[in-house]
């Protein structure tokens, strides 16, 4: 409700600007609709994505085709209802079906004007190179390995929080942003992982619709012995200790589901597969540093760039990494989610163009026209 409260409010910053070209030429610009939408979301948070794309493009005059990942939960289909209570019929349309079936079809379609994607990196190729045949606009919003970066001086349960909330292990870290490589200084190292471990040991594991569950299962079986695999790679490796997590268990109610352990290796190095690949599960690598440029090199030393979290009471310091950081969101001192008015996009191979905001809205769902008249005409 908050993304389409926003977006509804942003309809009169459709505008372009004046250009001053002399007393007898009158010339501006003006934000156009480019047509027709075809919006890929993903599985792990449809209706919060597919609100901010179907609100983004309608208010910017265009009609939207979404199709969502045949995983994602049925709630984007009642949010589709409950949006055609309010729109035009054709404004807004829902395809539901397989990516082959359908969101091939959608990239490749010649009424689709744009491409708005949101899912993992090798598919956002896949809707790229779509987009190159047809030459028309793509903002993709892709995978990520974001760093969590905490100074010595932030050894504290508030940063402790918010490490497990910027690690998204209540979403089984089924998230793009997840801050999946925390870099702990060395003075602080130990200390913080034992923290770490007793405050997400308290996190109850259980039944999803359960009130009282913090942590429920992965999506499917493909994704839960895909987090498995990681976990093995990470316990047959000698040069990496495990802190907490593990396996899933083999008896009782949690062997029972897709349930995934939060799962914390110490003691890793930047170049392993572990802290360099994105899991999509709840497996966080935790890395020594002692001097900042060369944490800042880390941090950047990947192909992704969507997020990073920076920690410490220094605000010299937390903006002095956060404007070093190849990232195209970093928070300081804080690791929750997205709110509406966040320019949000990646760097790297973490996507292209910006949404969440109304810069993004210009950007991805708007062309802009530059119109110019000669005011001064030969009188008849």
């Amino acid at each position: 409700a908050e993304i389409f409260r926003y977006y509804g409010g942003l309809a009169g910053e459709l505008k372009g600007e004046t250009i001053p070209l002399g007393e007898n030429m009158l010339s501006y610009t003006r934000r156009e609709p480019l047509g027709v939408v075809g919006a890929v979301i993903p599985w792990n948070a449809p209706v919060l994505l597919g609100a901010l794309k179907i609100a983004a493009g309608v208010v910017a005059g265009n009609t939207v085709v979404l199709k969502a990942a045949e995983d994602a939960p049925l709630g984007v289909m009642l949010m589709a209802e409950i949006c055609q209570e309010f729109l035009p019929g054709g404004v807004l349309n829902l395809l539901t079906g397989y990516g082959e079936e359908c969101g091939g079809p959608l990239a490749t379609h010649p009424g689709i004007a744009k491409l708005s994607f949101t899912g993992s990196t090798e598919v956002g190729k896949i809707m790229m190179r779509a987009a190159a045949e047809r030459i028309v606009p793509v903002s993709l919003e892709l995978g990520g390995k974001s760093p969590s970066i905490v100074y010595p001086d932030a050894n504290e349960d508030w940063v402790v929080d918010g490490i497990i909330a910027a690690m998204r292990f209540t979403r089984q870290s089924q998230s793009c942003t997840a801050g999946s490589r925390l870099f702990l200084h060395a003075d602080i190292f130990d200390s913080f992982l034992d923290k770490l471990a007793d405050k997400t040991s308290k996190l109850k594991l259980g039944d999803p619709l359960d009130e009282e569950t913090d942590i429920g299962t992965v999506i499917n079986e493909k994704q839960f012995r895909r987090v498995c695999g990681y976990v093995e790679d990470g316990l047959k490796r000698e040069d990496a200790r495990l802190v907490m997590g593990g396996m899933p268990p083999e008896s009782g109610p949690l062997s029972e589901g897709y349930f995934t352990m939060p799962t914390l290796f110490a003691d890793a190095s930047n170049d392993w597969r572990l802290a360099r690949e994105e899991i999509f599960g709840p497996v966080l690598v935790a890395i020594r540093w002692t001097d900042e440029d060369e944490v800042i090199r880390m941090a950047n030393d990947s192909h992704y760039g969507l997020a990073a979290y920076v920690w410490t009471h220094d605000i010299g310091a937390g903006l002095r990494a956060a404007h070093a950081i190849e990232s195209g969101w970093v928070q300081v001192n804080q690791g929750g989610g997205q709110l509406p008015g966040h320019s949000y996009g990646g760097y790297k191979q973490s996507g292209l163009g910006r949404e969440f905001s109304l810069e993004g809205m210009l950007e991805s769902f708007t062309q802009r026209k530059n119109v110019t008249v000669n005011l001064e005409t030969p009188r008849a």
